[in-house]
Order: structure tokens, then sequence, then C-alpha cells
């Protein structure tokens, strides 16, 4: 599994890993903010952007990617940061490679199994765009409108609707192989205790991270350290980047 990525930048190497249903550019605001200090690598997970597809999709898969990734560049250690999903990614990557991990950040999702089906309405716009040969992307969003309401989240997953090899318009990202392992992405199995320099970043509206979930954090990631970002919600370096950008460049510099 060879991942699409790109690099932007020089200096201690930083990895950021996007949530489902993303690609590269979702952390495109911390990229830039990063690429001044640090050698960004951006990466497409499979099943997601440009990457391959792949009908398995487990956390122990994605972090072997990740880490391949880091080994073509040569890179001896690195950082990492994920959100959401990518959070969980980057989590499992501690369990091949915690020698090598300088920093781990990890954006609005805790290392624990999510037992509420939240994408149901995603899914269902998903396929009902698979149902037509379209080669205009209003005309994707108006199948995806009529089961996702919120014109946000339109807009993200429309950023994924592109032209395909084969002529017409179509998802990069694989809707039946995440449908397939849906119960995968929201589970976890726990992992080794990661000793290494580790920030949970918390949304203040967000549902995600919550504070029956600081057992299975701390039993994991037993240093860990947790900030939370007022007035945001799970999308919270979109939300306030400017802040968000601080609290992760001033995390970095800790030795």
């Amino acid at each position: 599994m060879n991942l699409h990525y790109h690099v932007e930048g020089e200096g201690d190497a930083i990895v950021l890993i996007h949530g489902l249903f993303g690609s590269a550019d979702n952390l495109g605001l911390l990229a830039r903010s990063l690429k001044e200090q640090y050698k960004v690598i951006s990466v497409d997970l499979r099943n997601h952007g440009r990457s391959p597809h792949s009908d398995s999709f487990t956390y122990q898969a994605l972090a072997q990617d990740v880490l391949n990734v880091v080994d073509q560049l040569d890179l001896p250690s690195f950082s990492l940061i994920g959100h959401s999903m990518g959070g969980k990614v980057a989590m499992a990557v501690t369990s091949l490679a915690a020698s090598r991990i300088h920093h781990l950040l990890v954006l609005d999702i805790a290392p624990v199994t999510y037992h509420v089906h939240r994408h149901e309405n995603v899914f269902a716009g998903l396929q009902a765009v698979n149902q037509h040969t379209l080669h205009k992307r209003s005309d994707a969003e108006t199948y995806l409108s009529q089961h996702v309401i919120d014109p946000g989240v339109r807009q993200f997953l429309l950023k994924s609707f592109a032209k395909l090899p084969e002529g017409h318009y179509g998802w990069r990202f694989n809707v039946d192989g995440l449908i397939a392992n849906y119960a995968t992405i929201m589970g976890w199995e726990e992992i080794p205790p990661f000793h290494g320099r580790t920030l949970f970043m918390k949304g203040q509206q967000s549902d995600y991270l919550l504070p029956e979930h600081r057992e299975a954090i701390q039993r994991q990631f037993p240093t860990a350290k947790a900030h939370q970002v007022a007035n945001t919600g799970h999308w919270l370096h979109a939300e306030k980047p400017e802040t968000v950008n601080r609290i992760i460049l001033n995390f970095l510099q800790t030795a």
C-alpha cells in the first residue's frame, strides 16, 4: 500500500493525518503554519483521497501505511498529528514505532470504541450520489442534500468529489469499503502504554472526548496532557485555526 502524500518545508518531520471522509488537504491550515519551521508530510489514508483502495481497513494496517511513508522518506524520527479517525491512526503508530516518535497530538478523539452510529445520513447521501453518472459537482450536491442537511458537511464531503479516470465524476474515497469497515473505524483495540510526549486536544462543545474516557487515555498514554479549546466543536482546527496552531506549536517546542 503506497499512500499518496506531499511534503512541505524543512526541519524536524511532522506527519498530518486526516479523519474519516477527508484527505491530505483537510489539515492545510495547520500545514501552512507548521511548514515555516518543520518538514510537514500530509498523507491520504488508504480508501481516501488519491491513495489506493483496499478491503482491509484496520488501525494496525493504517498505522503501518503511515510508517511506510516515513520509511520511504528515510526519517529516523517524527511527530504525529491526527484528527478524529486520523488521531486513532496516529495513536496506533505508537504501538509500531514508539521510540521514533517525538510528539503525539490527538485532535478530538479518544482511544476507545464508540457505540453510536454517527454517519448514517452521510453514507446514505454518498450512496445516493453513486447511483447516478454525474458530470457536475452541483448535481452531486442535489442528491447529497436529500440526506445531509448541514451545508458545511456537504461542502466538506464534496472536496472529495472529483473527475475520475473513467471520465465521469465520483467520490475519491471508497464508499463501499468504508461502510463495510465502519464498525472497525468506530472501534478500538487497546495498545501498549506510550510514554512519549502526548497532547489530547478537545473541542469544548464536542462529545468525542469526554470525562469517561480519561481512564482509557491514562492506561494507554500515561504521560498525556490535555487542552480544551473554548467554543469549538469536533472541527476545532478549522473553527479556531490560530488558537489551535498556537497550542500545537507551543507543545511541539517542549523538550
